[in-house]
C-alpha cells in the first residue's frame, strides 16, 4: 500500500514539474518547429515513463529491439494486460510513437497535453460515430510519418489471458499502407490488476516480434487481424 501511495504522489508531482516542458512544447509547435518538438517530447516522456516504471519496482526484460524498423513509421500491435503497458511501451520501443487510447485518458488535467503533443488518438468505443473519426485521424497521422500503438482487445485482460482482437483498429495499417510490428507484453498484471489500484513488484517480458508486411492483405482486414493475433498469441507463454 505504501508504494502505491507514493507513486500516485510522484505521478501528480511529475506532471506539475513538467508544465515548463509542455509550455515549451506547445511553444515549438506555435512556432511550426515540429521536428524540434517531437524530439522534446519523445525525450520527456520516455524520461517520465522510466521513472514510473523505477518506482513500481517492476523489471522490464525485451527482446526483439532489432526488429523495429529505423527507416519508416509502422504500426505496433500489442496485446493489453495493464494501465503499465503504456509507460513500457513508451520507454522501451526505440521510436517516436503515440497511442490509440481511451477517451478517458484524455480527460485527466496535464497527461491529455502530452498525449497530444505525443499524438495520440483518443477513441470513445462505446460511440462508432467517434470511432470512425478516431480511426481516421489515426489513418491520417500514419500517413504523415507517424507510428502509433495499437492495443486491439479493445480493453485489459481480465486474466492475463489473450483476448478476442477487433478488426477495425487493424484498418489503420491497412488503409494507410504501413507495416505492422507485433508485441507480447506478458506479467503486468501483476504489477496493477484490472479493476484495483494497488501497484506491486512484478517482472516483465516485453518481446517485439518480427514485422509483417500488409501490402499482400490490400483490404482484407479480417485476414490481417486474424494473423497478428495469432503471431502474438504463438509467442505468449500459454
Amino acid at each position: 500500500m505504501v508504494r502505491t501511495i507514493v507513486w500516485f504522489i510522484y505521478f501528480g508531482i511529475s506532471l506539475i514539474l513538467l508544465i515548463p516542458s509542455i509550455l515549451k512544447v506547445n511553444y515549438l509547435k506555435s512556432k511550426g518547429k515540429i521536428e524540434k518538438m517531437d524530439k522534446l517530447v519523445e525525450k520527456r516522456t520516455k524520461n517520465w515513463a522510466d521513472s514510473l516504471l523505477r518506482l513500481s519496482g517492476c523489471e522490464v526484460e525485451v527482446e526483439g529491439q532489432e526488429n523495429i524498423p529505423k527507416d519508416k513509421n509502422v504500426l505496433f500491435v500489442s496485446n493489453h494486460q495493464s494501465n503499465f503497458d503504456i509507460p513500457i511501451l513508451m520507454k522501451y520501443l526505440d521510436k517516436h510513437k503515440g497511442f490509440i487510447a481511451k477517451k478517458e485518458l484524455g480527460k485527466i488535467p496535464l497527461l491529455n497535453g502530452w498525449m497530444k503533443a505525443m499524438h495520440c488518438v483518443f477513441m470513445d468505443r462505446d460511440n462508432p460515430r467517434e470511432s470512425i473519426r478516431a480511426i481516421r485521424e489515426g489513418i491520417d497521422l500514419l500517413k504523415e510519418g507517424y507510428s502509433l500503438v495499437l492495443f486491439p482487445e479493445g480493453t485489459r485482460s481480465e486474466d492475463g489471458n489473450l483476448g478476442e482482437f477487433k478488426s477495425g483498429g487493424l484498418r489503420l495499417a491497412v488503409k494507410s499502407k504501413v507495416d505492422v510490428v507485433p508485441i507480447v507484453i506478458e506479467g503486468t498484471s501483476g504489477i496493477m490488476k484490472k479493476g484495483s489500484i494497488l501497484i506491486k513488484p512484478a517482472k516483465v517480458k516485453v518481446k517485439i516480434l518480427p514485422l509483417v508486411k500488409t501490402e499482400k492483405y490490400k483490404d482484407d482486414t479480417k485476414k490481417l487481424t486474424k494473423n497478428i493475433r495469432n503471431i502474438i498469441y504463438k509467442n505468449s507463454d500459454k
